[in-house]
């Protein structure tokens, strides 16, 4: 009996190893994924590059990259459709896709003009659609809005031009037809004349190797690229990206300028502390935060900001005036704002330019103010906020009344002591008058120099004899 109770408990053990041997991963005969004909899908990134080239799409495209090489990502395609922007934002966006060990393209549809061009060309894989332009990235000192930009001066363009030809290396793309994009001095025959810029179409990028392929839609990119059943993830900027991408668009930017100032302006021109200094304060704030958040003001900038701002508001509300603190606290302030607006490497001329933009925004702010306080009071809605009555004249007015405008200028004598009130005889009437503030005894003559309200001003006539004061009378038992 035991020896088969023995047998049934080995067969049962060796059962359970076979089991275990079936299911252990390592076991021959284990169902795995790739056996089971089920391969993960590559995934492929896809970030816009369009509108305006500014510091705070750098962030945007470092964060994208960053992820698609935590997620191991087959491509990131950068879709293309920009006129240019900052260069040093293209510069920053240019070194993150040199650096970055995934494998890059760029689509440009429909064009990749300026600080576009240098992204574009920064890619591993460059692919234009139909009618689309690369080029024409000459640098330019962009003013206020409405003022037209300036070209940049020579030490710019070199530099500028030296990025190109480094990234064409890079990337073993045509060099002359990289420098030829930003210096219309650089010629390469049979493409570009000596000063002209150069700007490829499709046609000619494919023919002078700059562009590796043509495609018109993604999905002809994807094909293209060995990637057409790729996953594909369209990155989307964050909010806090799309805010310090609106805060530091160079329109923008110049309005909270005008703005904060003008508050500051209008809250110098009345008592205490009210609404245009809370909006003022809040603009320049807004302004430094997102200048702030892409690396342009530092402590620094911030610190003579703030010290501006405090030397305003001891001229606003200690000192009477406007004096040395005043003078100090806007020249610190405009010295904030132009060094928020340039950042390292800047050459002089990219710094007087900032410089202009403030001064600008500067003087609409002050011809904002005028207006303001010219022809404010008179618009409809603001004659519920100011009072424009006339008081009218008269004793119910509280002004003085018609009467006593009759004693202008005329001369009497002090019937009574003026310490400084007291009554003058003028004209045989006793009239109740004070004096300009001097001691004037009974019995001077005296002149009537103003009526203010209800009192009636009078001096001393000059050179008048003042007579003796009457000895003091005691008074008997």
């Amino acid at each position: 009996m035991f020896r088969y109770r023995l047998k049934g408990l080995v067969g049962l053990a060796l059962v359970a190893l076979g089991l275990l041997g079936l299911l252990w991963p390592g076991a021959p005969g284990f169902p795995h994924a790739a056996a089971q004909g089920v391969p993960a899908k590559p995934v492929v990134y896809v970030l816009p590059i369009e509108g305006v080239i500014d510091l705070g799409l750098a962030p945007f495209v470092q964060r994208v990259l960053d992820e698609a090489t935590q997620a191991g990502a087959a491509a990131v395609i950068l879709e293309i459709e920009t006129f240019g922007g900052r260069v040093d934002a293209a510069v920053q966006i240019r070194d993150a896709l040199l650096n970055s060990p995934l494998r890059t393209v760029g689509f440009v549809n429909k064009r990749a003009i300026s600080a576009g061009a240098l992204i574009g060309l920064a890619t591993q894989k460059l692919v234009m659609s139909s009618g689309s332009t690369i080029g024409a990235a000459a640098p330019v000192l962009a003013g206020a809005p409405g003022v037209e930009a300036k070209p940049a001066e020579e030490k710019t363009v070199s530099y500028v031009r030296k990025e190109f030809r480094a990234t064409a290396e890079a990337r073993k793309r045509p060099l002359l037809l990289a420098e030829a994009m930003v210096d219309a001095d650089v010629e390469v025959p049979g493409v570009v004349a000596k000063g002209k810029l150069l700007t490829l179409t499709t046609e000619e990028a494919l023919q002078h190797k700059v562009a590796d392929f043509s495609a018109d839609t993604l999905q002809g990119v994807l094909q293209q690229l060995g990637l057409e059943g790729a996953e594909v993830r369209h990155a989307v900027p964050h909010w806090a990206e799309n805010v310090v991408r609106l805060l530091t668009h160079p329109v923008l930017s110049s309005l909270l300028i005008s703005i904060g100032m003008l508050g500051i302006l209008l809250e110098m021109r009345t008592p205490g502390f009210g609404v245009a200094g809370a909006l003022g304060i809040a603009s320049l704030g807004l302004f430094f935060f997102g200048h702030w958040l892409v690396q342009l003001a530092g402590w620094e900038e911030l610190l003579l900001a703030g010290a501006g701002l405090l030397l305003l508001v001891a001229e606003i509300f200690f000192i009477p005036g406007f004096g040395i603190a005043g003078v100090l606290g806007m020249a610190a302030l405009l010295g904030a704002l132009v060094l928020s607006m340039t950042g390292a490497g800047d050459t002089a001329a990219v710094i007087v330019a900032a410089t202009w933009r403030v001064v600008i925004a500067l003087l609409v702010a002050l011809l904002a103010g005028f207006a303001l306080l010219r022809f404010f009071p008179r618009l409809p809605f603001a004659r519920r906020l100011v009072l424009a009555a006339n008081l009218g004249t008269g004793p119910e007015h509280g002004s003085a009344p018609l009467s006593d405008q009759r004693w202008m200028g005329k001369r009497g004598h002090a019937a009574s002591v003026l310490r400084p009130a007291g009554i003058a005889d003028i004209d045989g009437e006793r009239v109740d008058v004070v004096s300009d503030g001097a001691l004037i005894e009974r019995g001077a003559a005296i002149q009537v120099t103003h009526v203010d309200g209800n009192r009636i001003v009078v001096r001393l006539v000059p050179g008048s004899p003042s007579p003796s004061p009457e000895p003091l009378k005691r008074n008997e038992p």
